[in-house]
């Protein structure tokens, strides 16, 4: 979730009511679904309208919000040994939680059993992520290694662009804005430019989001309306309940094992004094469903009642509602795994792990407002070539769940001011 800015901030005062107005375009669009589940089906044209904004907007919006995070960093050849113990922190850490949230989801299936959308867009999606055979897919470790080395780079990164080929994109943004950060005052019309546009983009996703309750009831209404036309509604419910059931054991694994581990592992300070400490930060996370909302909050309480060094806070709390996206990544890599399951795809290790690389860079690009999820998600799926169609499966709880996560990202964020406060030289002034 992104820094907070102008744009970026300003929902903080009426997410609250979008939050509401999108669980109440569910509830009609379940009713309309058992009610009529013919005119619902029909609604699926307004769904698909919505999706095509979403998509529409990916490709810029990666480029800008990852360049912008790293211009945010100022230059990176002085980040020095904070600047990259806390990039490394989260990083880590977020690629920790992608790898725990796929364990769960292969283990526990949640979309084994159900019917894709559609059989057309089932046999569109086989043939999008398996096409021809190839006789050149890599047979050995080493030649999977050098697939995925090459699939983080474009010889054209227009031609990129246009297939939206999202990794080697982001590795530019990251080389690009790395470059822009040392040649300083040379570089600040680009820059401004450069911010700018992300800023406008986010006025953009601010837009959409407000479009989100009607169009999110477009899609729970035509995918439920399907589901009980065709006699399936009541699988496809269970499969919902599991999908849930995984999202929450990852991040409840992530959020009450791994970053109170590596807490006391650095630390050595009580874990769950400190969830204890940074209680008001969490529920205020989970009450705005924002991080960028949250930070003052969260800056506050590990300054004033976790006893973290005011120094250290200030500099990472802000990087990491940036770059810091836990509970997002983990989210989107078992909604991806999900999604495949339930169209019958079967993702590969290849395939398993282009969706932790995705859902690792994606997360540094996913904006601190409410259902901002919806935009990195597009993302996630088209990396690994599964049918954006397939998110109809997962709006009808991704609101809840988005407030979950959000609460795992701000304590991820508390947990590396922590964490980075023994690399500072003067930790405790």
């Amino acid at each position: 979730m992104s820094e907070p800015s102008p744009s970026a901030s300003a929902p903080s005062k009426g997410h609250g009511h979008l939050t509401l107005w999108i669980v109440v375009g569910i509830v009609l669009a379940v009713v309309a679904a058992l009610v009529a589940p013919d005119f619902s089906s029909a609604l699926k044209l307004g769904g698909d309208i919505f999706l095509n904004l979403l998509k529409m907007i990916v490709v810029p919006l990666v480029v800008t919000s990852v360049m912008s995070g790293i211009l945010g960093l100022g230059d990176v050849r002085k980040l020095g040994k904070p600047g990259a113990a806390a990039v490394g922190y989260y990083l880590v850490t977020t690629l920790l939680a992608v790898i725990v949230g796929i364990l769960v989801v292969n283990v526990i299936q949640p979309g084994a059993g159900i019917d894709g959308p559609a059989e057309v867009a089932r046999a569109s999606a086989e043939e999008k992520m398996h096409g021809p055979a190839d006789p050149n897919a890599p047979k050995t470790i080493g030649e999977l290694l050098r697939s995925l080395t090459m699939l983080l780079f474009t010889d054209n990164l227009l031609k990129s662009a246009a297939e939206v080929q999202l990794l080697p994109l982001i590795v530019f943004a990251i080389l690009f804005a790395g470059i822009l950060t040392i040649r300083g005052q040379k570089s600040g019309a680009l820059v401004d430019v450069i911010r700018q546009v992300n800023d406008a983009l986010m006025d953009f996703v601010l837009l959409l989001m407000k479009l989100a309750p009607v169009g999110i009831f477009c899609l729970v209404a035509a995918r439920f309306g399907q589901a009980n036309a065709s006699g399936h509604l009541a699988d496809e419910l269970r499969a919902i309940g599991k999908y849930m059931a995984s999202v929450l054991i990852g991040l409840g694994i992530h959020g009450l094992v791994t970053l109170p581990l590596i807490l006391w592992l650095f630390t050595k300070r009580n874990p769950y004094r400190f969830i204890g400490q940074m209680s008001k930060a969490l529920l205020t996370a989970f009450s705005t469903a924002s991080s960028s909302a949250t930070l003052p909050v969260t800056i506050e309480s590990a300054i004033d009642e976790a006893k973290v060094s005011p120094k250290s806070v200030e500099f990472v709390t802000p990087l990491g509602a940036t770059i810091n996206m836990d509970g997002t990544a983990l989210y989107e890599a078992v909604a991806a795994l999900f999604i495949a399951q339930a169209f019958g795809i079967h993702l590969d290790l290849t395939g398993q792990i282009v969706v932790a690389i995705t859902a690792t860079l994606a997360a540094i690009g996913a904006a601190g407002i409410p259902e901002a999820g919806l935009v990195t998600m597009i993302i996630v799926l088209n990396a690994a070539k599964l049918p954006p169609e397939g998110m109809m499966l997962i709006l009808s709880v991704d609101w809840l769940l988005d407030r979950f996560r959000t609460t795992i990202n701000v304590f991820g964020d508390s947990v590396g001011a922590a964490v980075v406060e023994r690399t500072l030289p003067a930790a405790g002034d």
